[in-house]
């Protein structure tokens, strides 16, 4: 049997690699350069994350769409074209805001920041360049909105049921490589030549995997590298018919399910309740603990890098995510949805130690950063876990467009978090408030970190609530 699956599998793990060193550049680099240079507050920078997430959401309800109607091609080419321009046009903010409030356009990156110095209304410099990045990161998130509605309907195809959690998990991984990659590259790139050329050469990257996936991609059953052997394997849940001839089978159409069709399933809500309480979370560690970093342990960007790189180095323990359900169906017989609904249970309470990262952050740094570690690697199983339930229950032509509906509840909960935390840690900061004996922007860290804990218990209790047992849908 040929294994030319896998392949797929690593090309989806790069996508999702480039996908997470994208989103990190603004993280790592807004504190020490960007910050400085525009005068933000921590409300700008939430107020650009949470617009971020919110049109991630939005784009996620569409994206699942756009990759069933384009299919899976041509469908991941433009979403990986669109979010690589959105990357690198980040770098033309600088430039924009100095010509827009002083007429100065032609200045290249340092005459920028010349330029924008002298300007003596740090607030609408401010304002301006927030407005600037905020439409950079819109199309940044349109763009990355399909990146896992297509990765999970690649893995349908090229997966039976059986093992889609572990290639899930695999692809998955690549946004634990990515956030590992991001704190050894981005900051000592934005060090040596500046915070635009961060953005520009990261973004870079997209370019190149779409050359790739051109050339490499096509259909299972079209697809001469997945022998006769192979396809049989992929199909072992399908009833189709092969043909005589090698590599080809005989392929059923389905038809294409509207929204509010596949919105009348307990199992659609299923999904975007697990989706929305926990998507913020993660996002919450990928966009804040730079600044987490900075803010309480007065550690900059190249500082904290060796940190971050541990945390997320704990985080690839989420590979465990992709065997503990196949352990539960091969080996205690489960249907793949009770074993994975298992697995998240297991997985939901791991972040729970995010109630004592604040507290032992006072003994040394290393504690919560291994803490929140730990909560990455359960977030990430989870994810691999709560993604592969609709291939469990939906049949392939819905997969994307579940993911979507999916991915959009995600993105709000990630927007009232981001948003919410911009606000909070400004406030906390500001009147030096006092939460459970932490004082000032300590206490509002540990507040999030304290809803972080809890999220993941509470949507497997809301999950189990809606489907209590695997159901196939027919459509």
């Amino acid at each position: 049997m040929s294994n030319y699956r896998w392949t797929i599998c690593s090309l989806l793990f790069f996508a999702t690699t480039i996908n997470y060193l994208d989103r990190q550049v603004l993280s790592l680099t807004w504190t020490d350069w960007i910050q400085p240079e525009f005068h933000w507050t921590n409300e700008d920078y939430g107020n650009i994350a949470g617009v971020f997430s919110l049109v991630y959401a939005i784009s996620m309800l569409f994206a699942g769409k756009f990759i069933d109607w384009m299919d899976t091609k041509k469908g991941f080419l433009w979403a990986i074209f669109i979010w690589s321009i959105g990357a690198c046009i980040h770098a033309l903010c600088g430039i924009a805001t100095s010509g827009i409030l002083a007429g100065e356009w032609f200045v290249g990156f340092e005459g920028a920041r010349e330029v924008i110095s002298k300007i003596g209304n740090t607030t609408l410099v401010a304002s301006t360049s927030v407005t600037l990045f905020i439409v950079a990161r819109v199309v940044l998130a349109v763009g990355e909105a399909g990146n896992f509605p297509a990765a999970i309907k690649t893995t349908a195809e090229y997966f039976p049921k059986k093992d889609r959690g572990f290639a899930t998990s695999i692809f998955n991984a690549g946004a634990t490589i990515g956030a590992l990659l991001a704190p050894l590259t981005i900051p000592f790139i934005a060090d040596a030549w500046g915070w635009e050329a961060a953005f520009i050469i990261i973004g870079a990257l997209g370019f190149i995997w779409m050359g790739f996936w051109l050339f490499m991609y096509d259909k299972p059953h079209r697809q001469t590298k997945v022998n006769q052997a192979e396809l049989d394997y992929i199909n072992q849940d399908d009833s189709v018919e092969v043909t005589a001839e090698p590599v080809q089978a005989v392929v059923t159409e389905q038809p294409k399910v509207s929204f509010a069709k596949l919105l009348q399933y307990k199992q659609t809500w299923a999904f975007a309740v697990g989706k929305f309480m926990t998507d913020g979370v993660w996002w919450f560690y990928l966009f804040w603990i730079p600044a987490y970093l900075h803010s309480v342990y007065g550690l900059s960007s190249t500082e904290s890098a060796p940190l971050i790189f541990v945390l997320y180095l704990i985080t690839l323990l989420s590979i465990v995510g992709g065997w503990l359900p196949t352990y539960f169906v091969e080996k205690k017989g489960m249907n793949p949805y009770a074993g994975r609904m298992r697995s998240m249970l297991i997985f939901a309470f791991f972040p729970l130690l995010a109630l004592f990262a604040q507290p032992l952050g006072t003994v040394s740094v290393w504690l919560p950063v291994i803490i929140i570690g730990i909560a990455g690697a359960a977030h990430q199983a989870w994810s691999a876990n709560i993604f592969s339930t609709i291939g469990d229950m939906f049949p392939k032509s819905a997969i994307a467009t579940v993911t979507g509906i999916g991915g959009m509840a995600g993105g709000v909960g990630a927007f009232f978090i981001n948003k919410g935390s911009g606000m909070l840690f400004d406030y906390s900061a500001n009147t030096n408030m006092n939460f459970f004996g932490f004082e000032g922007v300590h206490a509002g860290y540990f507040i999030i970190f304290s809803i972080c804990a809890v999220a993941y218990l509470v949507g497997w209790a809301i999950m189990k609530a809606l489907v209590p047992k695997m159901k196939l849908i027919q459509l």
